[in-house]
């Protein structure tokens, strides 16, 4: 049946139409999540974790341990755990503090002759020009306003200090409500989407990206770990096992961590020595670890876990780290992930799905009037939608 100028038309702006208001939607979701950081990075985080430590709770359960008990049990172990973490932390960061000044002696030392170098082009150039005559007129002085420093972008997205203590302290009870309300959950994302997706699929992919991206992290960082280790113990370094554990953690962080996980074992190294060659492999070791986690382990290991391409994970570093910072760019490739799996449900979204995906599907099949293709390409949501042929 052909259709008449008029209605081709009139469908076109209501095409545009919806386009615009999804521009405006997805504006506003964005401006929510920027002004309303702190609460959406929470929810998140108090998510993930619940997902992570949800398989320990289900085993407490089959052991006849009540789930409200198993949950309780093991987020206050946890946070008995994170809190030991945080004093060994502090009483390190106290013996850093306190070597400060042999650091900046240190420092100071080495760099002096490059100082003294400074200084004499500095004497030649003011000889070049010389101080104009008194009468001069003065020229207006120009203040420039500093850009932020990079303590601001690192808590970006978590506020000042109060406010991730508050994070802190609202995730485990967060945590422990998901935990014991999982079904419940399920059943009012059922009411509500189970029109539209095969919820128990959806969530089970969430879930095992999730638990994908962090067993992956954990087993890359543990190498990177292990290996660092062995090098400063190599080297004699002081406290190389904590040094080396530090920083090939702090090398899992996408392009600030490469920079971190060399200044950590680097500025211990100070104390010890005097010549270049401990800091020559020092650094090399954490930019090979660095590249060959980047470009090999990463994308073997959790590339084929998330199932989005290295683009598509460097785009959501950039977007998610500008958006919130040190802890945006932890979290960006779950949320691209996340994003691609949502876009995976519905067939009017498939080019964004193409975009974030590793591999592409064709589109042809997609933008058929019968959407059997579809169907057939995602089975999870086709029992959800009856096959219509459009006349």
């Amino acid at each position: 049946m052909m259709r008449s100028p008029t209605d081709l038309r009139q469908s076109r702006l209501l095409s545009r139409i919806a386009w615009l208001l999804w521009v405006i939607v997805l504006v506003l979701l964005m401006a929510f999540c920027f002004f309303a950081s702190s609460f959406c990075i929470t929810l998140l985080l108090a998510a993930f974790l619940a997902i992570l430590v949800d398989p320990l709770v289900t085993n407490l359960e089959r052991l006849h341990v009540p789930r409200a008990v198993s949950a309780a049990t093991i987020i206050v172990t946890g946070m008995l755990f994170f809190c030991f973490l945080t004093y060994a932390s502090y009483n390190r960061i106290s013996d850093l503090v306190d070597a400060m000044p042999q650091y900046a002696d240190q420092i100071r030392d080495a760099i002096r002759p490059l100082s003294q170098k400074i200084a004499r082009v500095q004497e030649t150039a003011g000889s070049l020009n010389p101080d104009p005559p008194t009468n001069a007129k003065k020229i207006a002085e120009v203040k420039l306003k500093e850009p932020p420093s990079w303590p601001s972008y690192i808590i970006r997205g978590v506020g000042p200090v109060w406010g991730a203590f508050i994070i802190i302290g609202v995730v485990p009870f967060l945590m422990f409500f998901n935990l014991t309300r999982k079904e419940q959950m399920l059943q009012r994302l059922e009411s509500s989407l189970g029109a539209t997706i095969d919820v128990p699929q959806f969530v089970g992919r969430v879930t095992k990206m999730v638990r994908g991206f962090a067993v992956g992290n954990l087993l890359i960082g543990s190498a990177m770990a292990g290996v660092t280790v062995l090098v400063l113990l190599a080297l004699k370094v002081q406290g190389a096992v904590v040094l080396g554990i530090v920083s090939g953690l702090l090398n899992l962080i996408p392009f600030l961590g490469v920079a971190l996980a060399a200044s950590v074992p680097v500025a211990a190294a100070l104390l010890q020595f005097n010549t270049a060659g401990p800091f020559a492999i020092i650094v090399l070791t954490v930019v090979c670890l660095h590249i060959i986690s980047a470009n090999f382990l990463i994308p073997k290991i959790i590339g084929s876990r998330v199932s989005i391409g290295p683009v598509a994970a460097t785009a959501g570093i950039l977007f998610w780290g500008w958006l919130w910072g040190l802890m945006g760019i932890l979290l960006a490739v779950p949320l691209t992930a996340f994003v691609k799996i949502i876009a995976d449900c519905h067939p009017s979204l498939i080019h964004i799905s193409n975009l974030l995906a590793e591999s592409p599907r064709l589109v042809s099949p997609w933008i058929h009037p019968t959407r059997e293709a579809f169907y057939k390409t995602v089975p999870f949501i086709g029992k959800r939608f009856p096959a219509k042929v459009k006349p």
